[in-house]
């Protein structure tokens, strides 16, 4: 008997125009929150503009090889497959080449894995292009190996007398097809070596200014462009400068890099990147390697987390996991726990290197701006004493705009100064220390 599961009911859409689809998974008793997977499956659907027709679950210790379901629910996805119009099956795990294929025959109807709705998704919300290409290359490597079963319609027989050497044209066309996909997977590697290049030159120019950098991380759609833009609409370089920010998975691609002028002159650079996810596909990580370097080459992570979710800590662990894989794993940073104010709390508060904040109502943004000033200040800045002649007031000018003035005394020699400064500028400028002047 087929399972309808009551959480399928959230996330029927009402557009009549869009595609149809019907979510199948298999319960083996692995992951032990299934229904959370398949609640997840249904919004990925909702974000790909697809209308979820209905939720078939199997409870089984093990996948079917051939059929990932067992024969018996194949029959019932066909049979209620055409009783609530599904127009795609959607299937909640990676699907090898030869299930996809099989399930194909049995069912008729196109058939796609969780991966491929991903893609799907990614290839709707790209919009640069580094983005597109870095998209093509993942659903290109993907494509790869389910490329077998697709001309069975054409034939494998050899040539006459039975020759070993001769290939019926299903064959021949798939070795092409395969040839030109490897081809074109080449080539959008070039493009995106050259487009990486291009970062790195950008990069090496933002480093070259000395100010730190602070990429936020986390689960999709837990509100990191949410804190991007308020942050760049209060402290911002450009307040115009907002990103995308919506309530859906995947909402944004692409990194975003936006000055943030902070107060007591401790600026910083401050990364907006792509969100990670449950099972996110390995070939889409690769491709979006060059991307995810910002996170890397961060000063300091500021991992969002969405703290009304009742899976936030599963959804950090996958988040703490992913960091790894891309070597970001040891970085110094700060939780956020964002949108407290659907937890009945409104109070923002900090403990240590915790916040709890609610971005979209503008509460606890400045507590983030301190403890992140404080963490990617606390080693790179220092207390010393200049005393700068009156002929080289350009320098009392340099500080006022890149210190922190701490005091300020006009003196006989010229100006003196106790500031917190970058230890770069005590060492640029050591000809004007006067130690032991600070009290």
């Amino acid at each position: 008997m087929r399972e309808q599961e009551s959480f399928s009911e959230n996330f029927l859409r009402q557009k009549e125009e869009a595609l149809k689809v019907l979510l199948v998974g298999l319960d083996t008793g692995a992951d032990k929150d299934f229904s959370h997977s398949m609640e997840e499956l249904a919004s990925l659907a909702e974000a790909a503009d697809k209308q979820v027709a209905g939720v078939i679950i199997q409870r089984m210790g093990h996948e079917n090889k051939a059929l990932y379901i067992g024969p018996g629910k194949v029959a019932e996805v066909r049979e209620y497959a055409g009783q609530c119009g599904a127009q795609e099956i959607v299937f909640d795990n990676a699907l090898t080449p030869s299930q996809v294929r099989n399930l194909g025959r049995e069912l008729e109807l196109p058939i796609l894995d969780r991966t491929n709705l991903i893609l799907d998704i990614f290839a709707m919300r790209a919009r640069t292009r580094e983005a597109r290409l870095q998209v093509e290359t993942a659903r290109l490597r993907y494509l790869l190996p389910r490329l077998v079963g697709m001309r069975e319609n054409l034939s494998r027989q050899g040539g006459a007398g039975g020759s070993m050497s001769s290939k019926g044209a299903g064959e021949t066309r798939l070795e092409l097809d395969r040839r030109k996909i490897q081809h074109r997977i080449s080539e959008l590697e070039r493009e995106l070596e050259n487009v990486a290049r291009g970062r790195e030159t950008m990069r090496k120019r933002r480093s070259g200014s000395l100010l730190p950098q602070v990429a936020l991380v986390g689960y999709t759609n837990a509100g990191k462009s949410t804190i991007m833009n308020q942050l760049v609409e209060r402290y911002g370089e450009r307040p115009e400068k907002t990103v995308l920010e919506k309530d859906m998975l995947f909402a944004t691609l692409e990194t975003q890099v936006r000055k943030i002028l902070a107060g007591d002159n401790m600026p910083f650079l401050l990364v907006d990147t792509v969100g990670f996810l449950h099972r996110l596909p390995h070939d889409l990580v690769k491709a979006f390697r060059s991307t995810l370097e910002e996170v890397c080459r961060a000063d300091l992570l500021v991992h969002v987390v969405d703290f009304s979710d009742e899976h936030y800590r599963e959804q950090m662990k996958v988040t703490e996991e992913t960091l790894k894989e891309l070597g970001a794993g040891d970085i110094p940073r700060i939780v956020a726990y964002n949108k407290i104010d659907r937890c009945g709390n409104q109070r923002p508060r900090r403990n240590g290197d915790q916040v709890y904040i609610a971005a979209a109502r503008d509460l606890g943004l400045d507590v983030l701006l301190e403890a992140i000033q404080e963490a990617v200040y606390a080693h790179s800045r220092e207390e010393v004493c200049f005393l700068i002649p009156y002929e080289d007031g350009k320098l009392v000018s340099y500080f006022m705009e890149n210190a922190t003035i701490l005091e300020r005394e006009y003196r006989e020699e010229g100006v003196w100064l106790h500031v917190s400064c970058h230890r770069s500028d005590t060492e640029r400028y050591r000809a004007y220390l006067c130690a032991g002047l600070c009290s």
